[in-house]
């Protein structure tokens, strides 16, 4: 049962950046690209039909709604093309992950938001 949810979790995750690529796509319809932006927006925003400090409602909501408006998006898009993108999305998910590419960006952002504080109490702080 829990490789089923691991395959499926994997499944959601490659149509979402398949679902990215294809957005580019030109040959995409633009309904396809609107919902695929709106689902994406939903999918990260803070801002749920459900907030999800509501015990099991909260995240349900999520879990149903993106994996439908993935499905729904995916159904817009012709089937040669999002197999095409699927390819591709399998292909970048094979790639490695650079944790010291990810550390090296981390640091950028805490050494931008120190040098942010610093010259706001140079400024306001005195």
């Amino acid at each position: 049962m829990l490789e089923q949810w691991k395959k499926w979790a994997r499944a959601i995750k490659r149509d979402a950046h398949a679902l990215y690529l294809a957005a580019r796509d030109p040959r995409v319809p633009w309904i396809a690209k609107a919902l695929a932006l709106a689902v994406a927006a939903y999918a990260a925003s803070p801002i749920d039909l459900i907030p999800d400090f509501v015990p099991v409602l909260g995240y349900l909501d999520d879990l149903i709604i993106v994996p439908l408006g993935i499905a729904l998006v995916i159904r817009l898009i012709p089937a040669p093309i999002m197999a095409e993108h699927r390819a591709l999305a399998d292909v970048a998910m094979e790639r490695p992950v650079s944790r010291s590419a990810a550390a090296v960006i981390v640091g950028i952002w805490i050494a931008a938001i120190a040098l942010t504080a610093w010259l706001a109490y140079r400024r306001f702080g005195r």
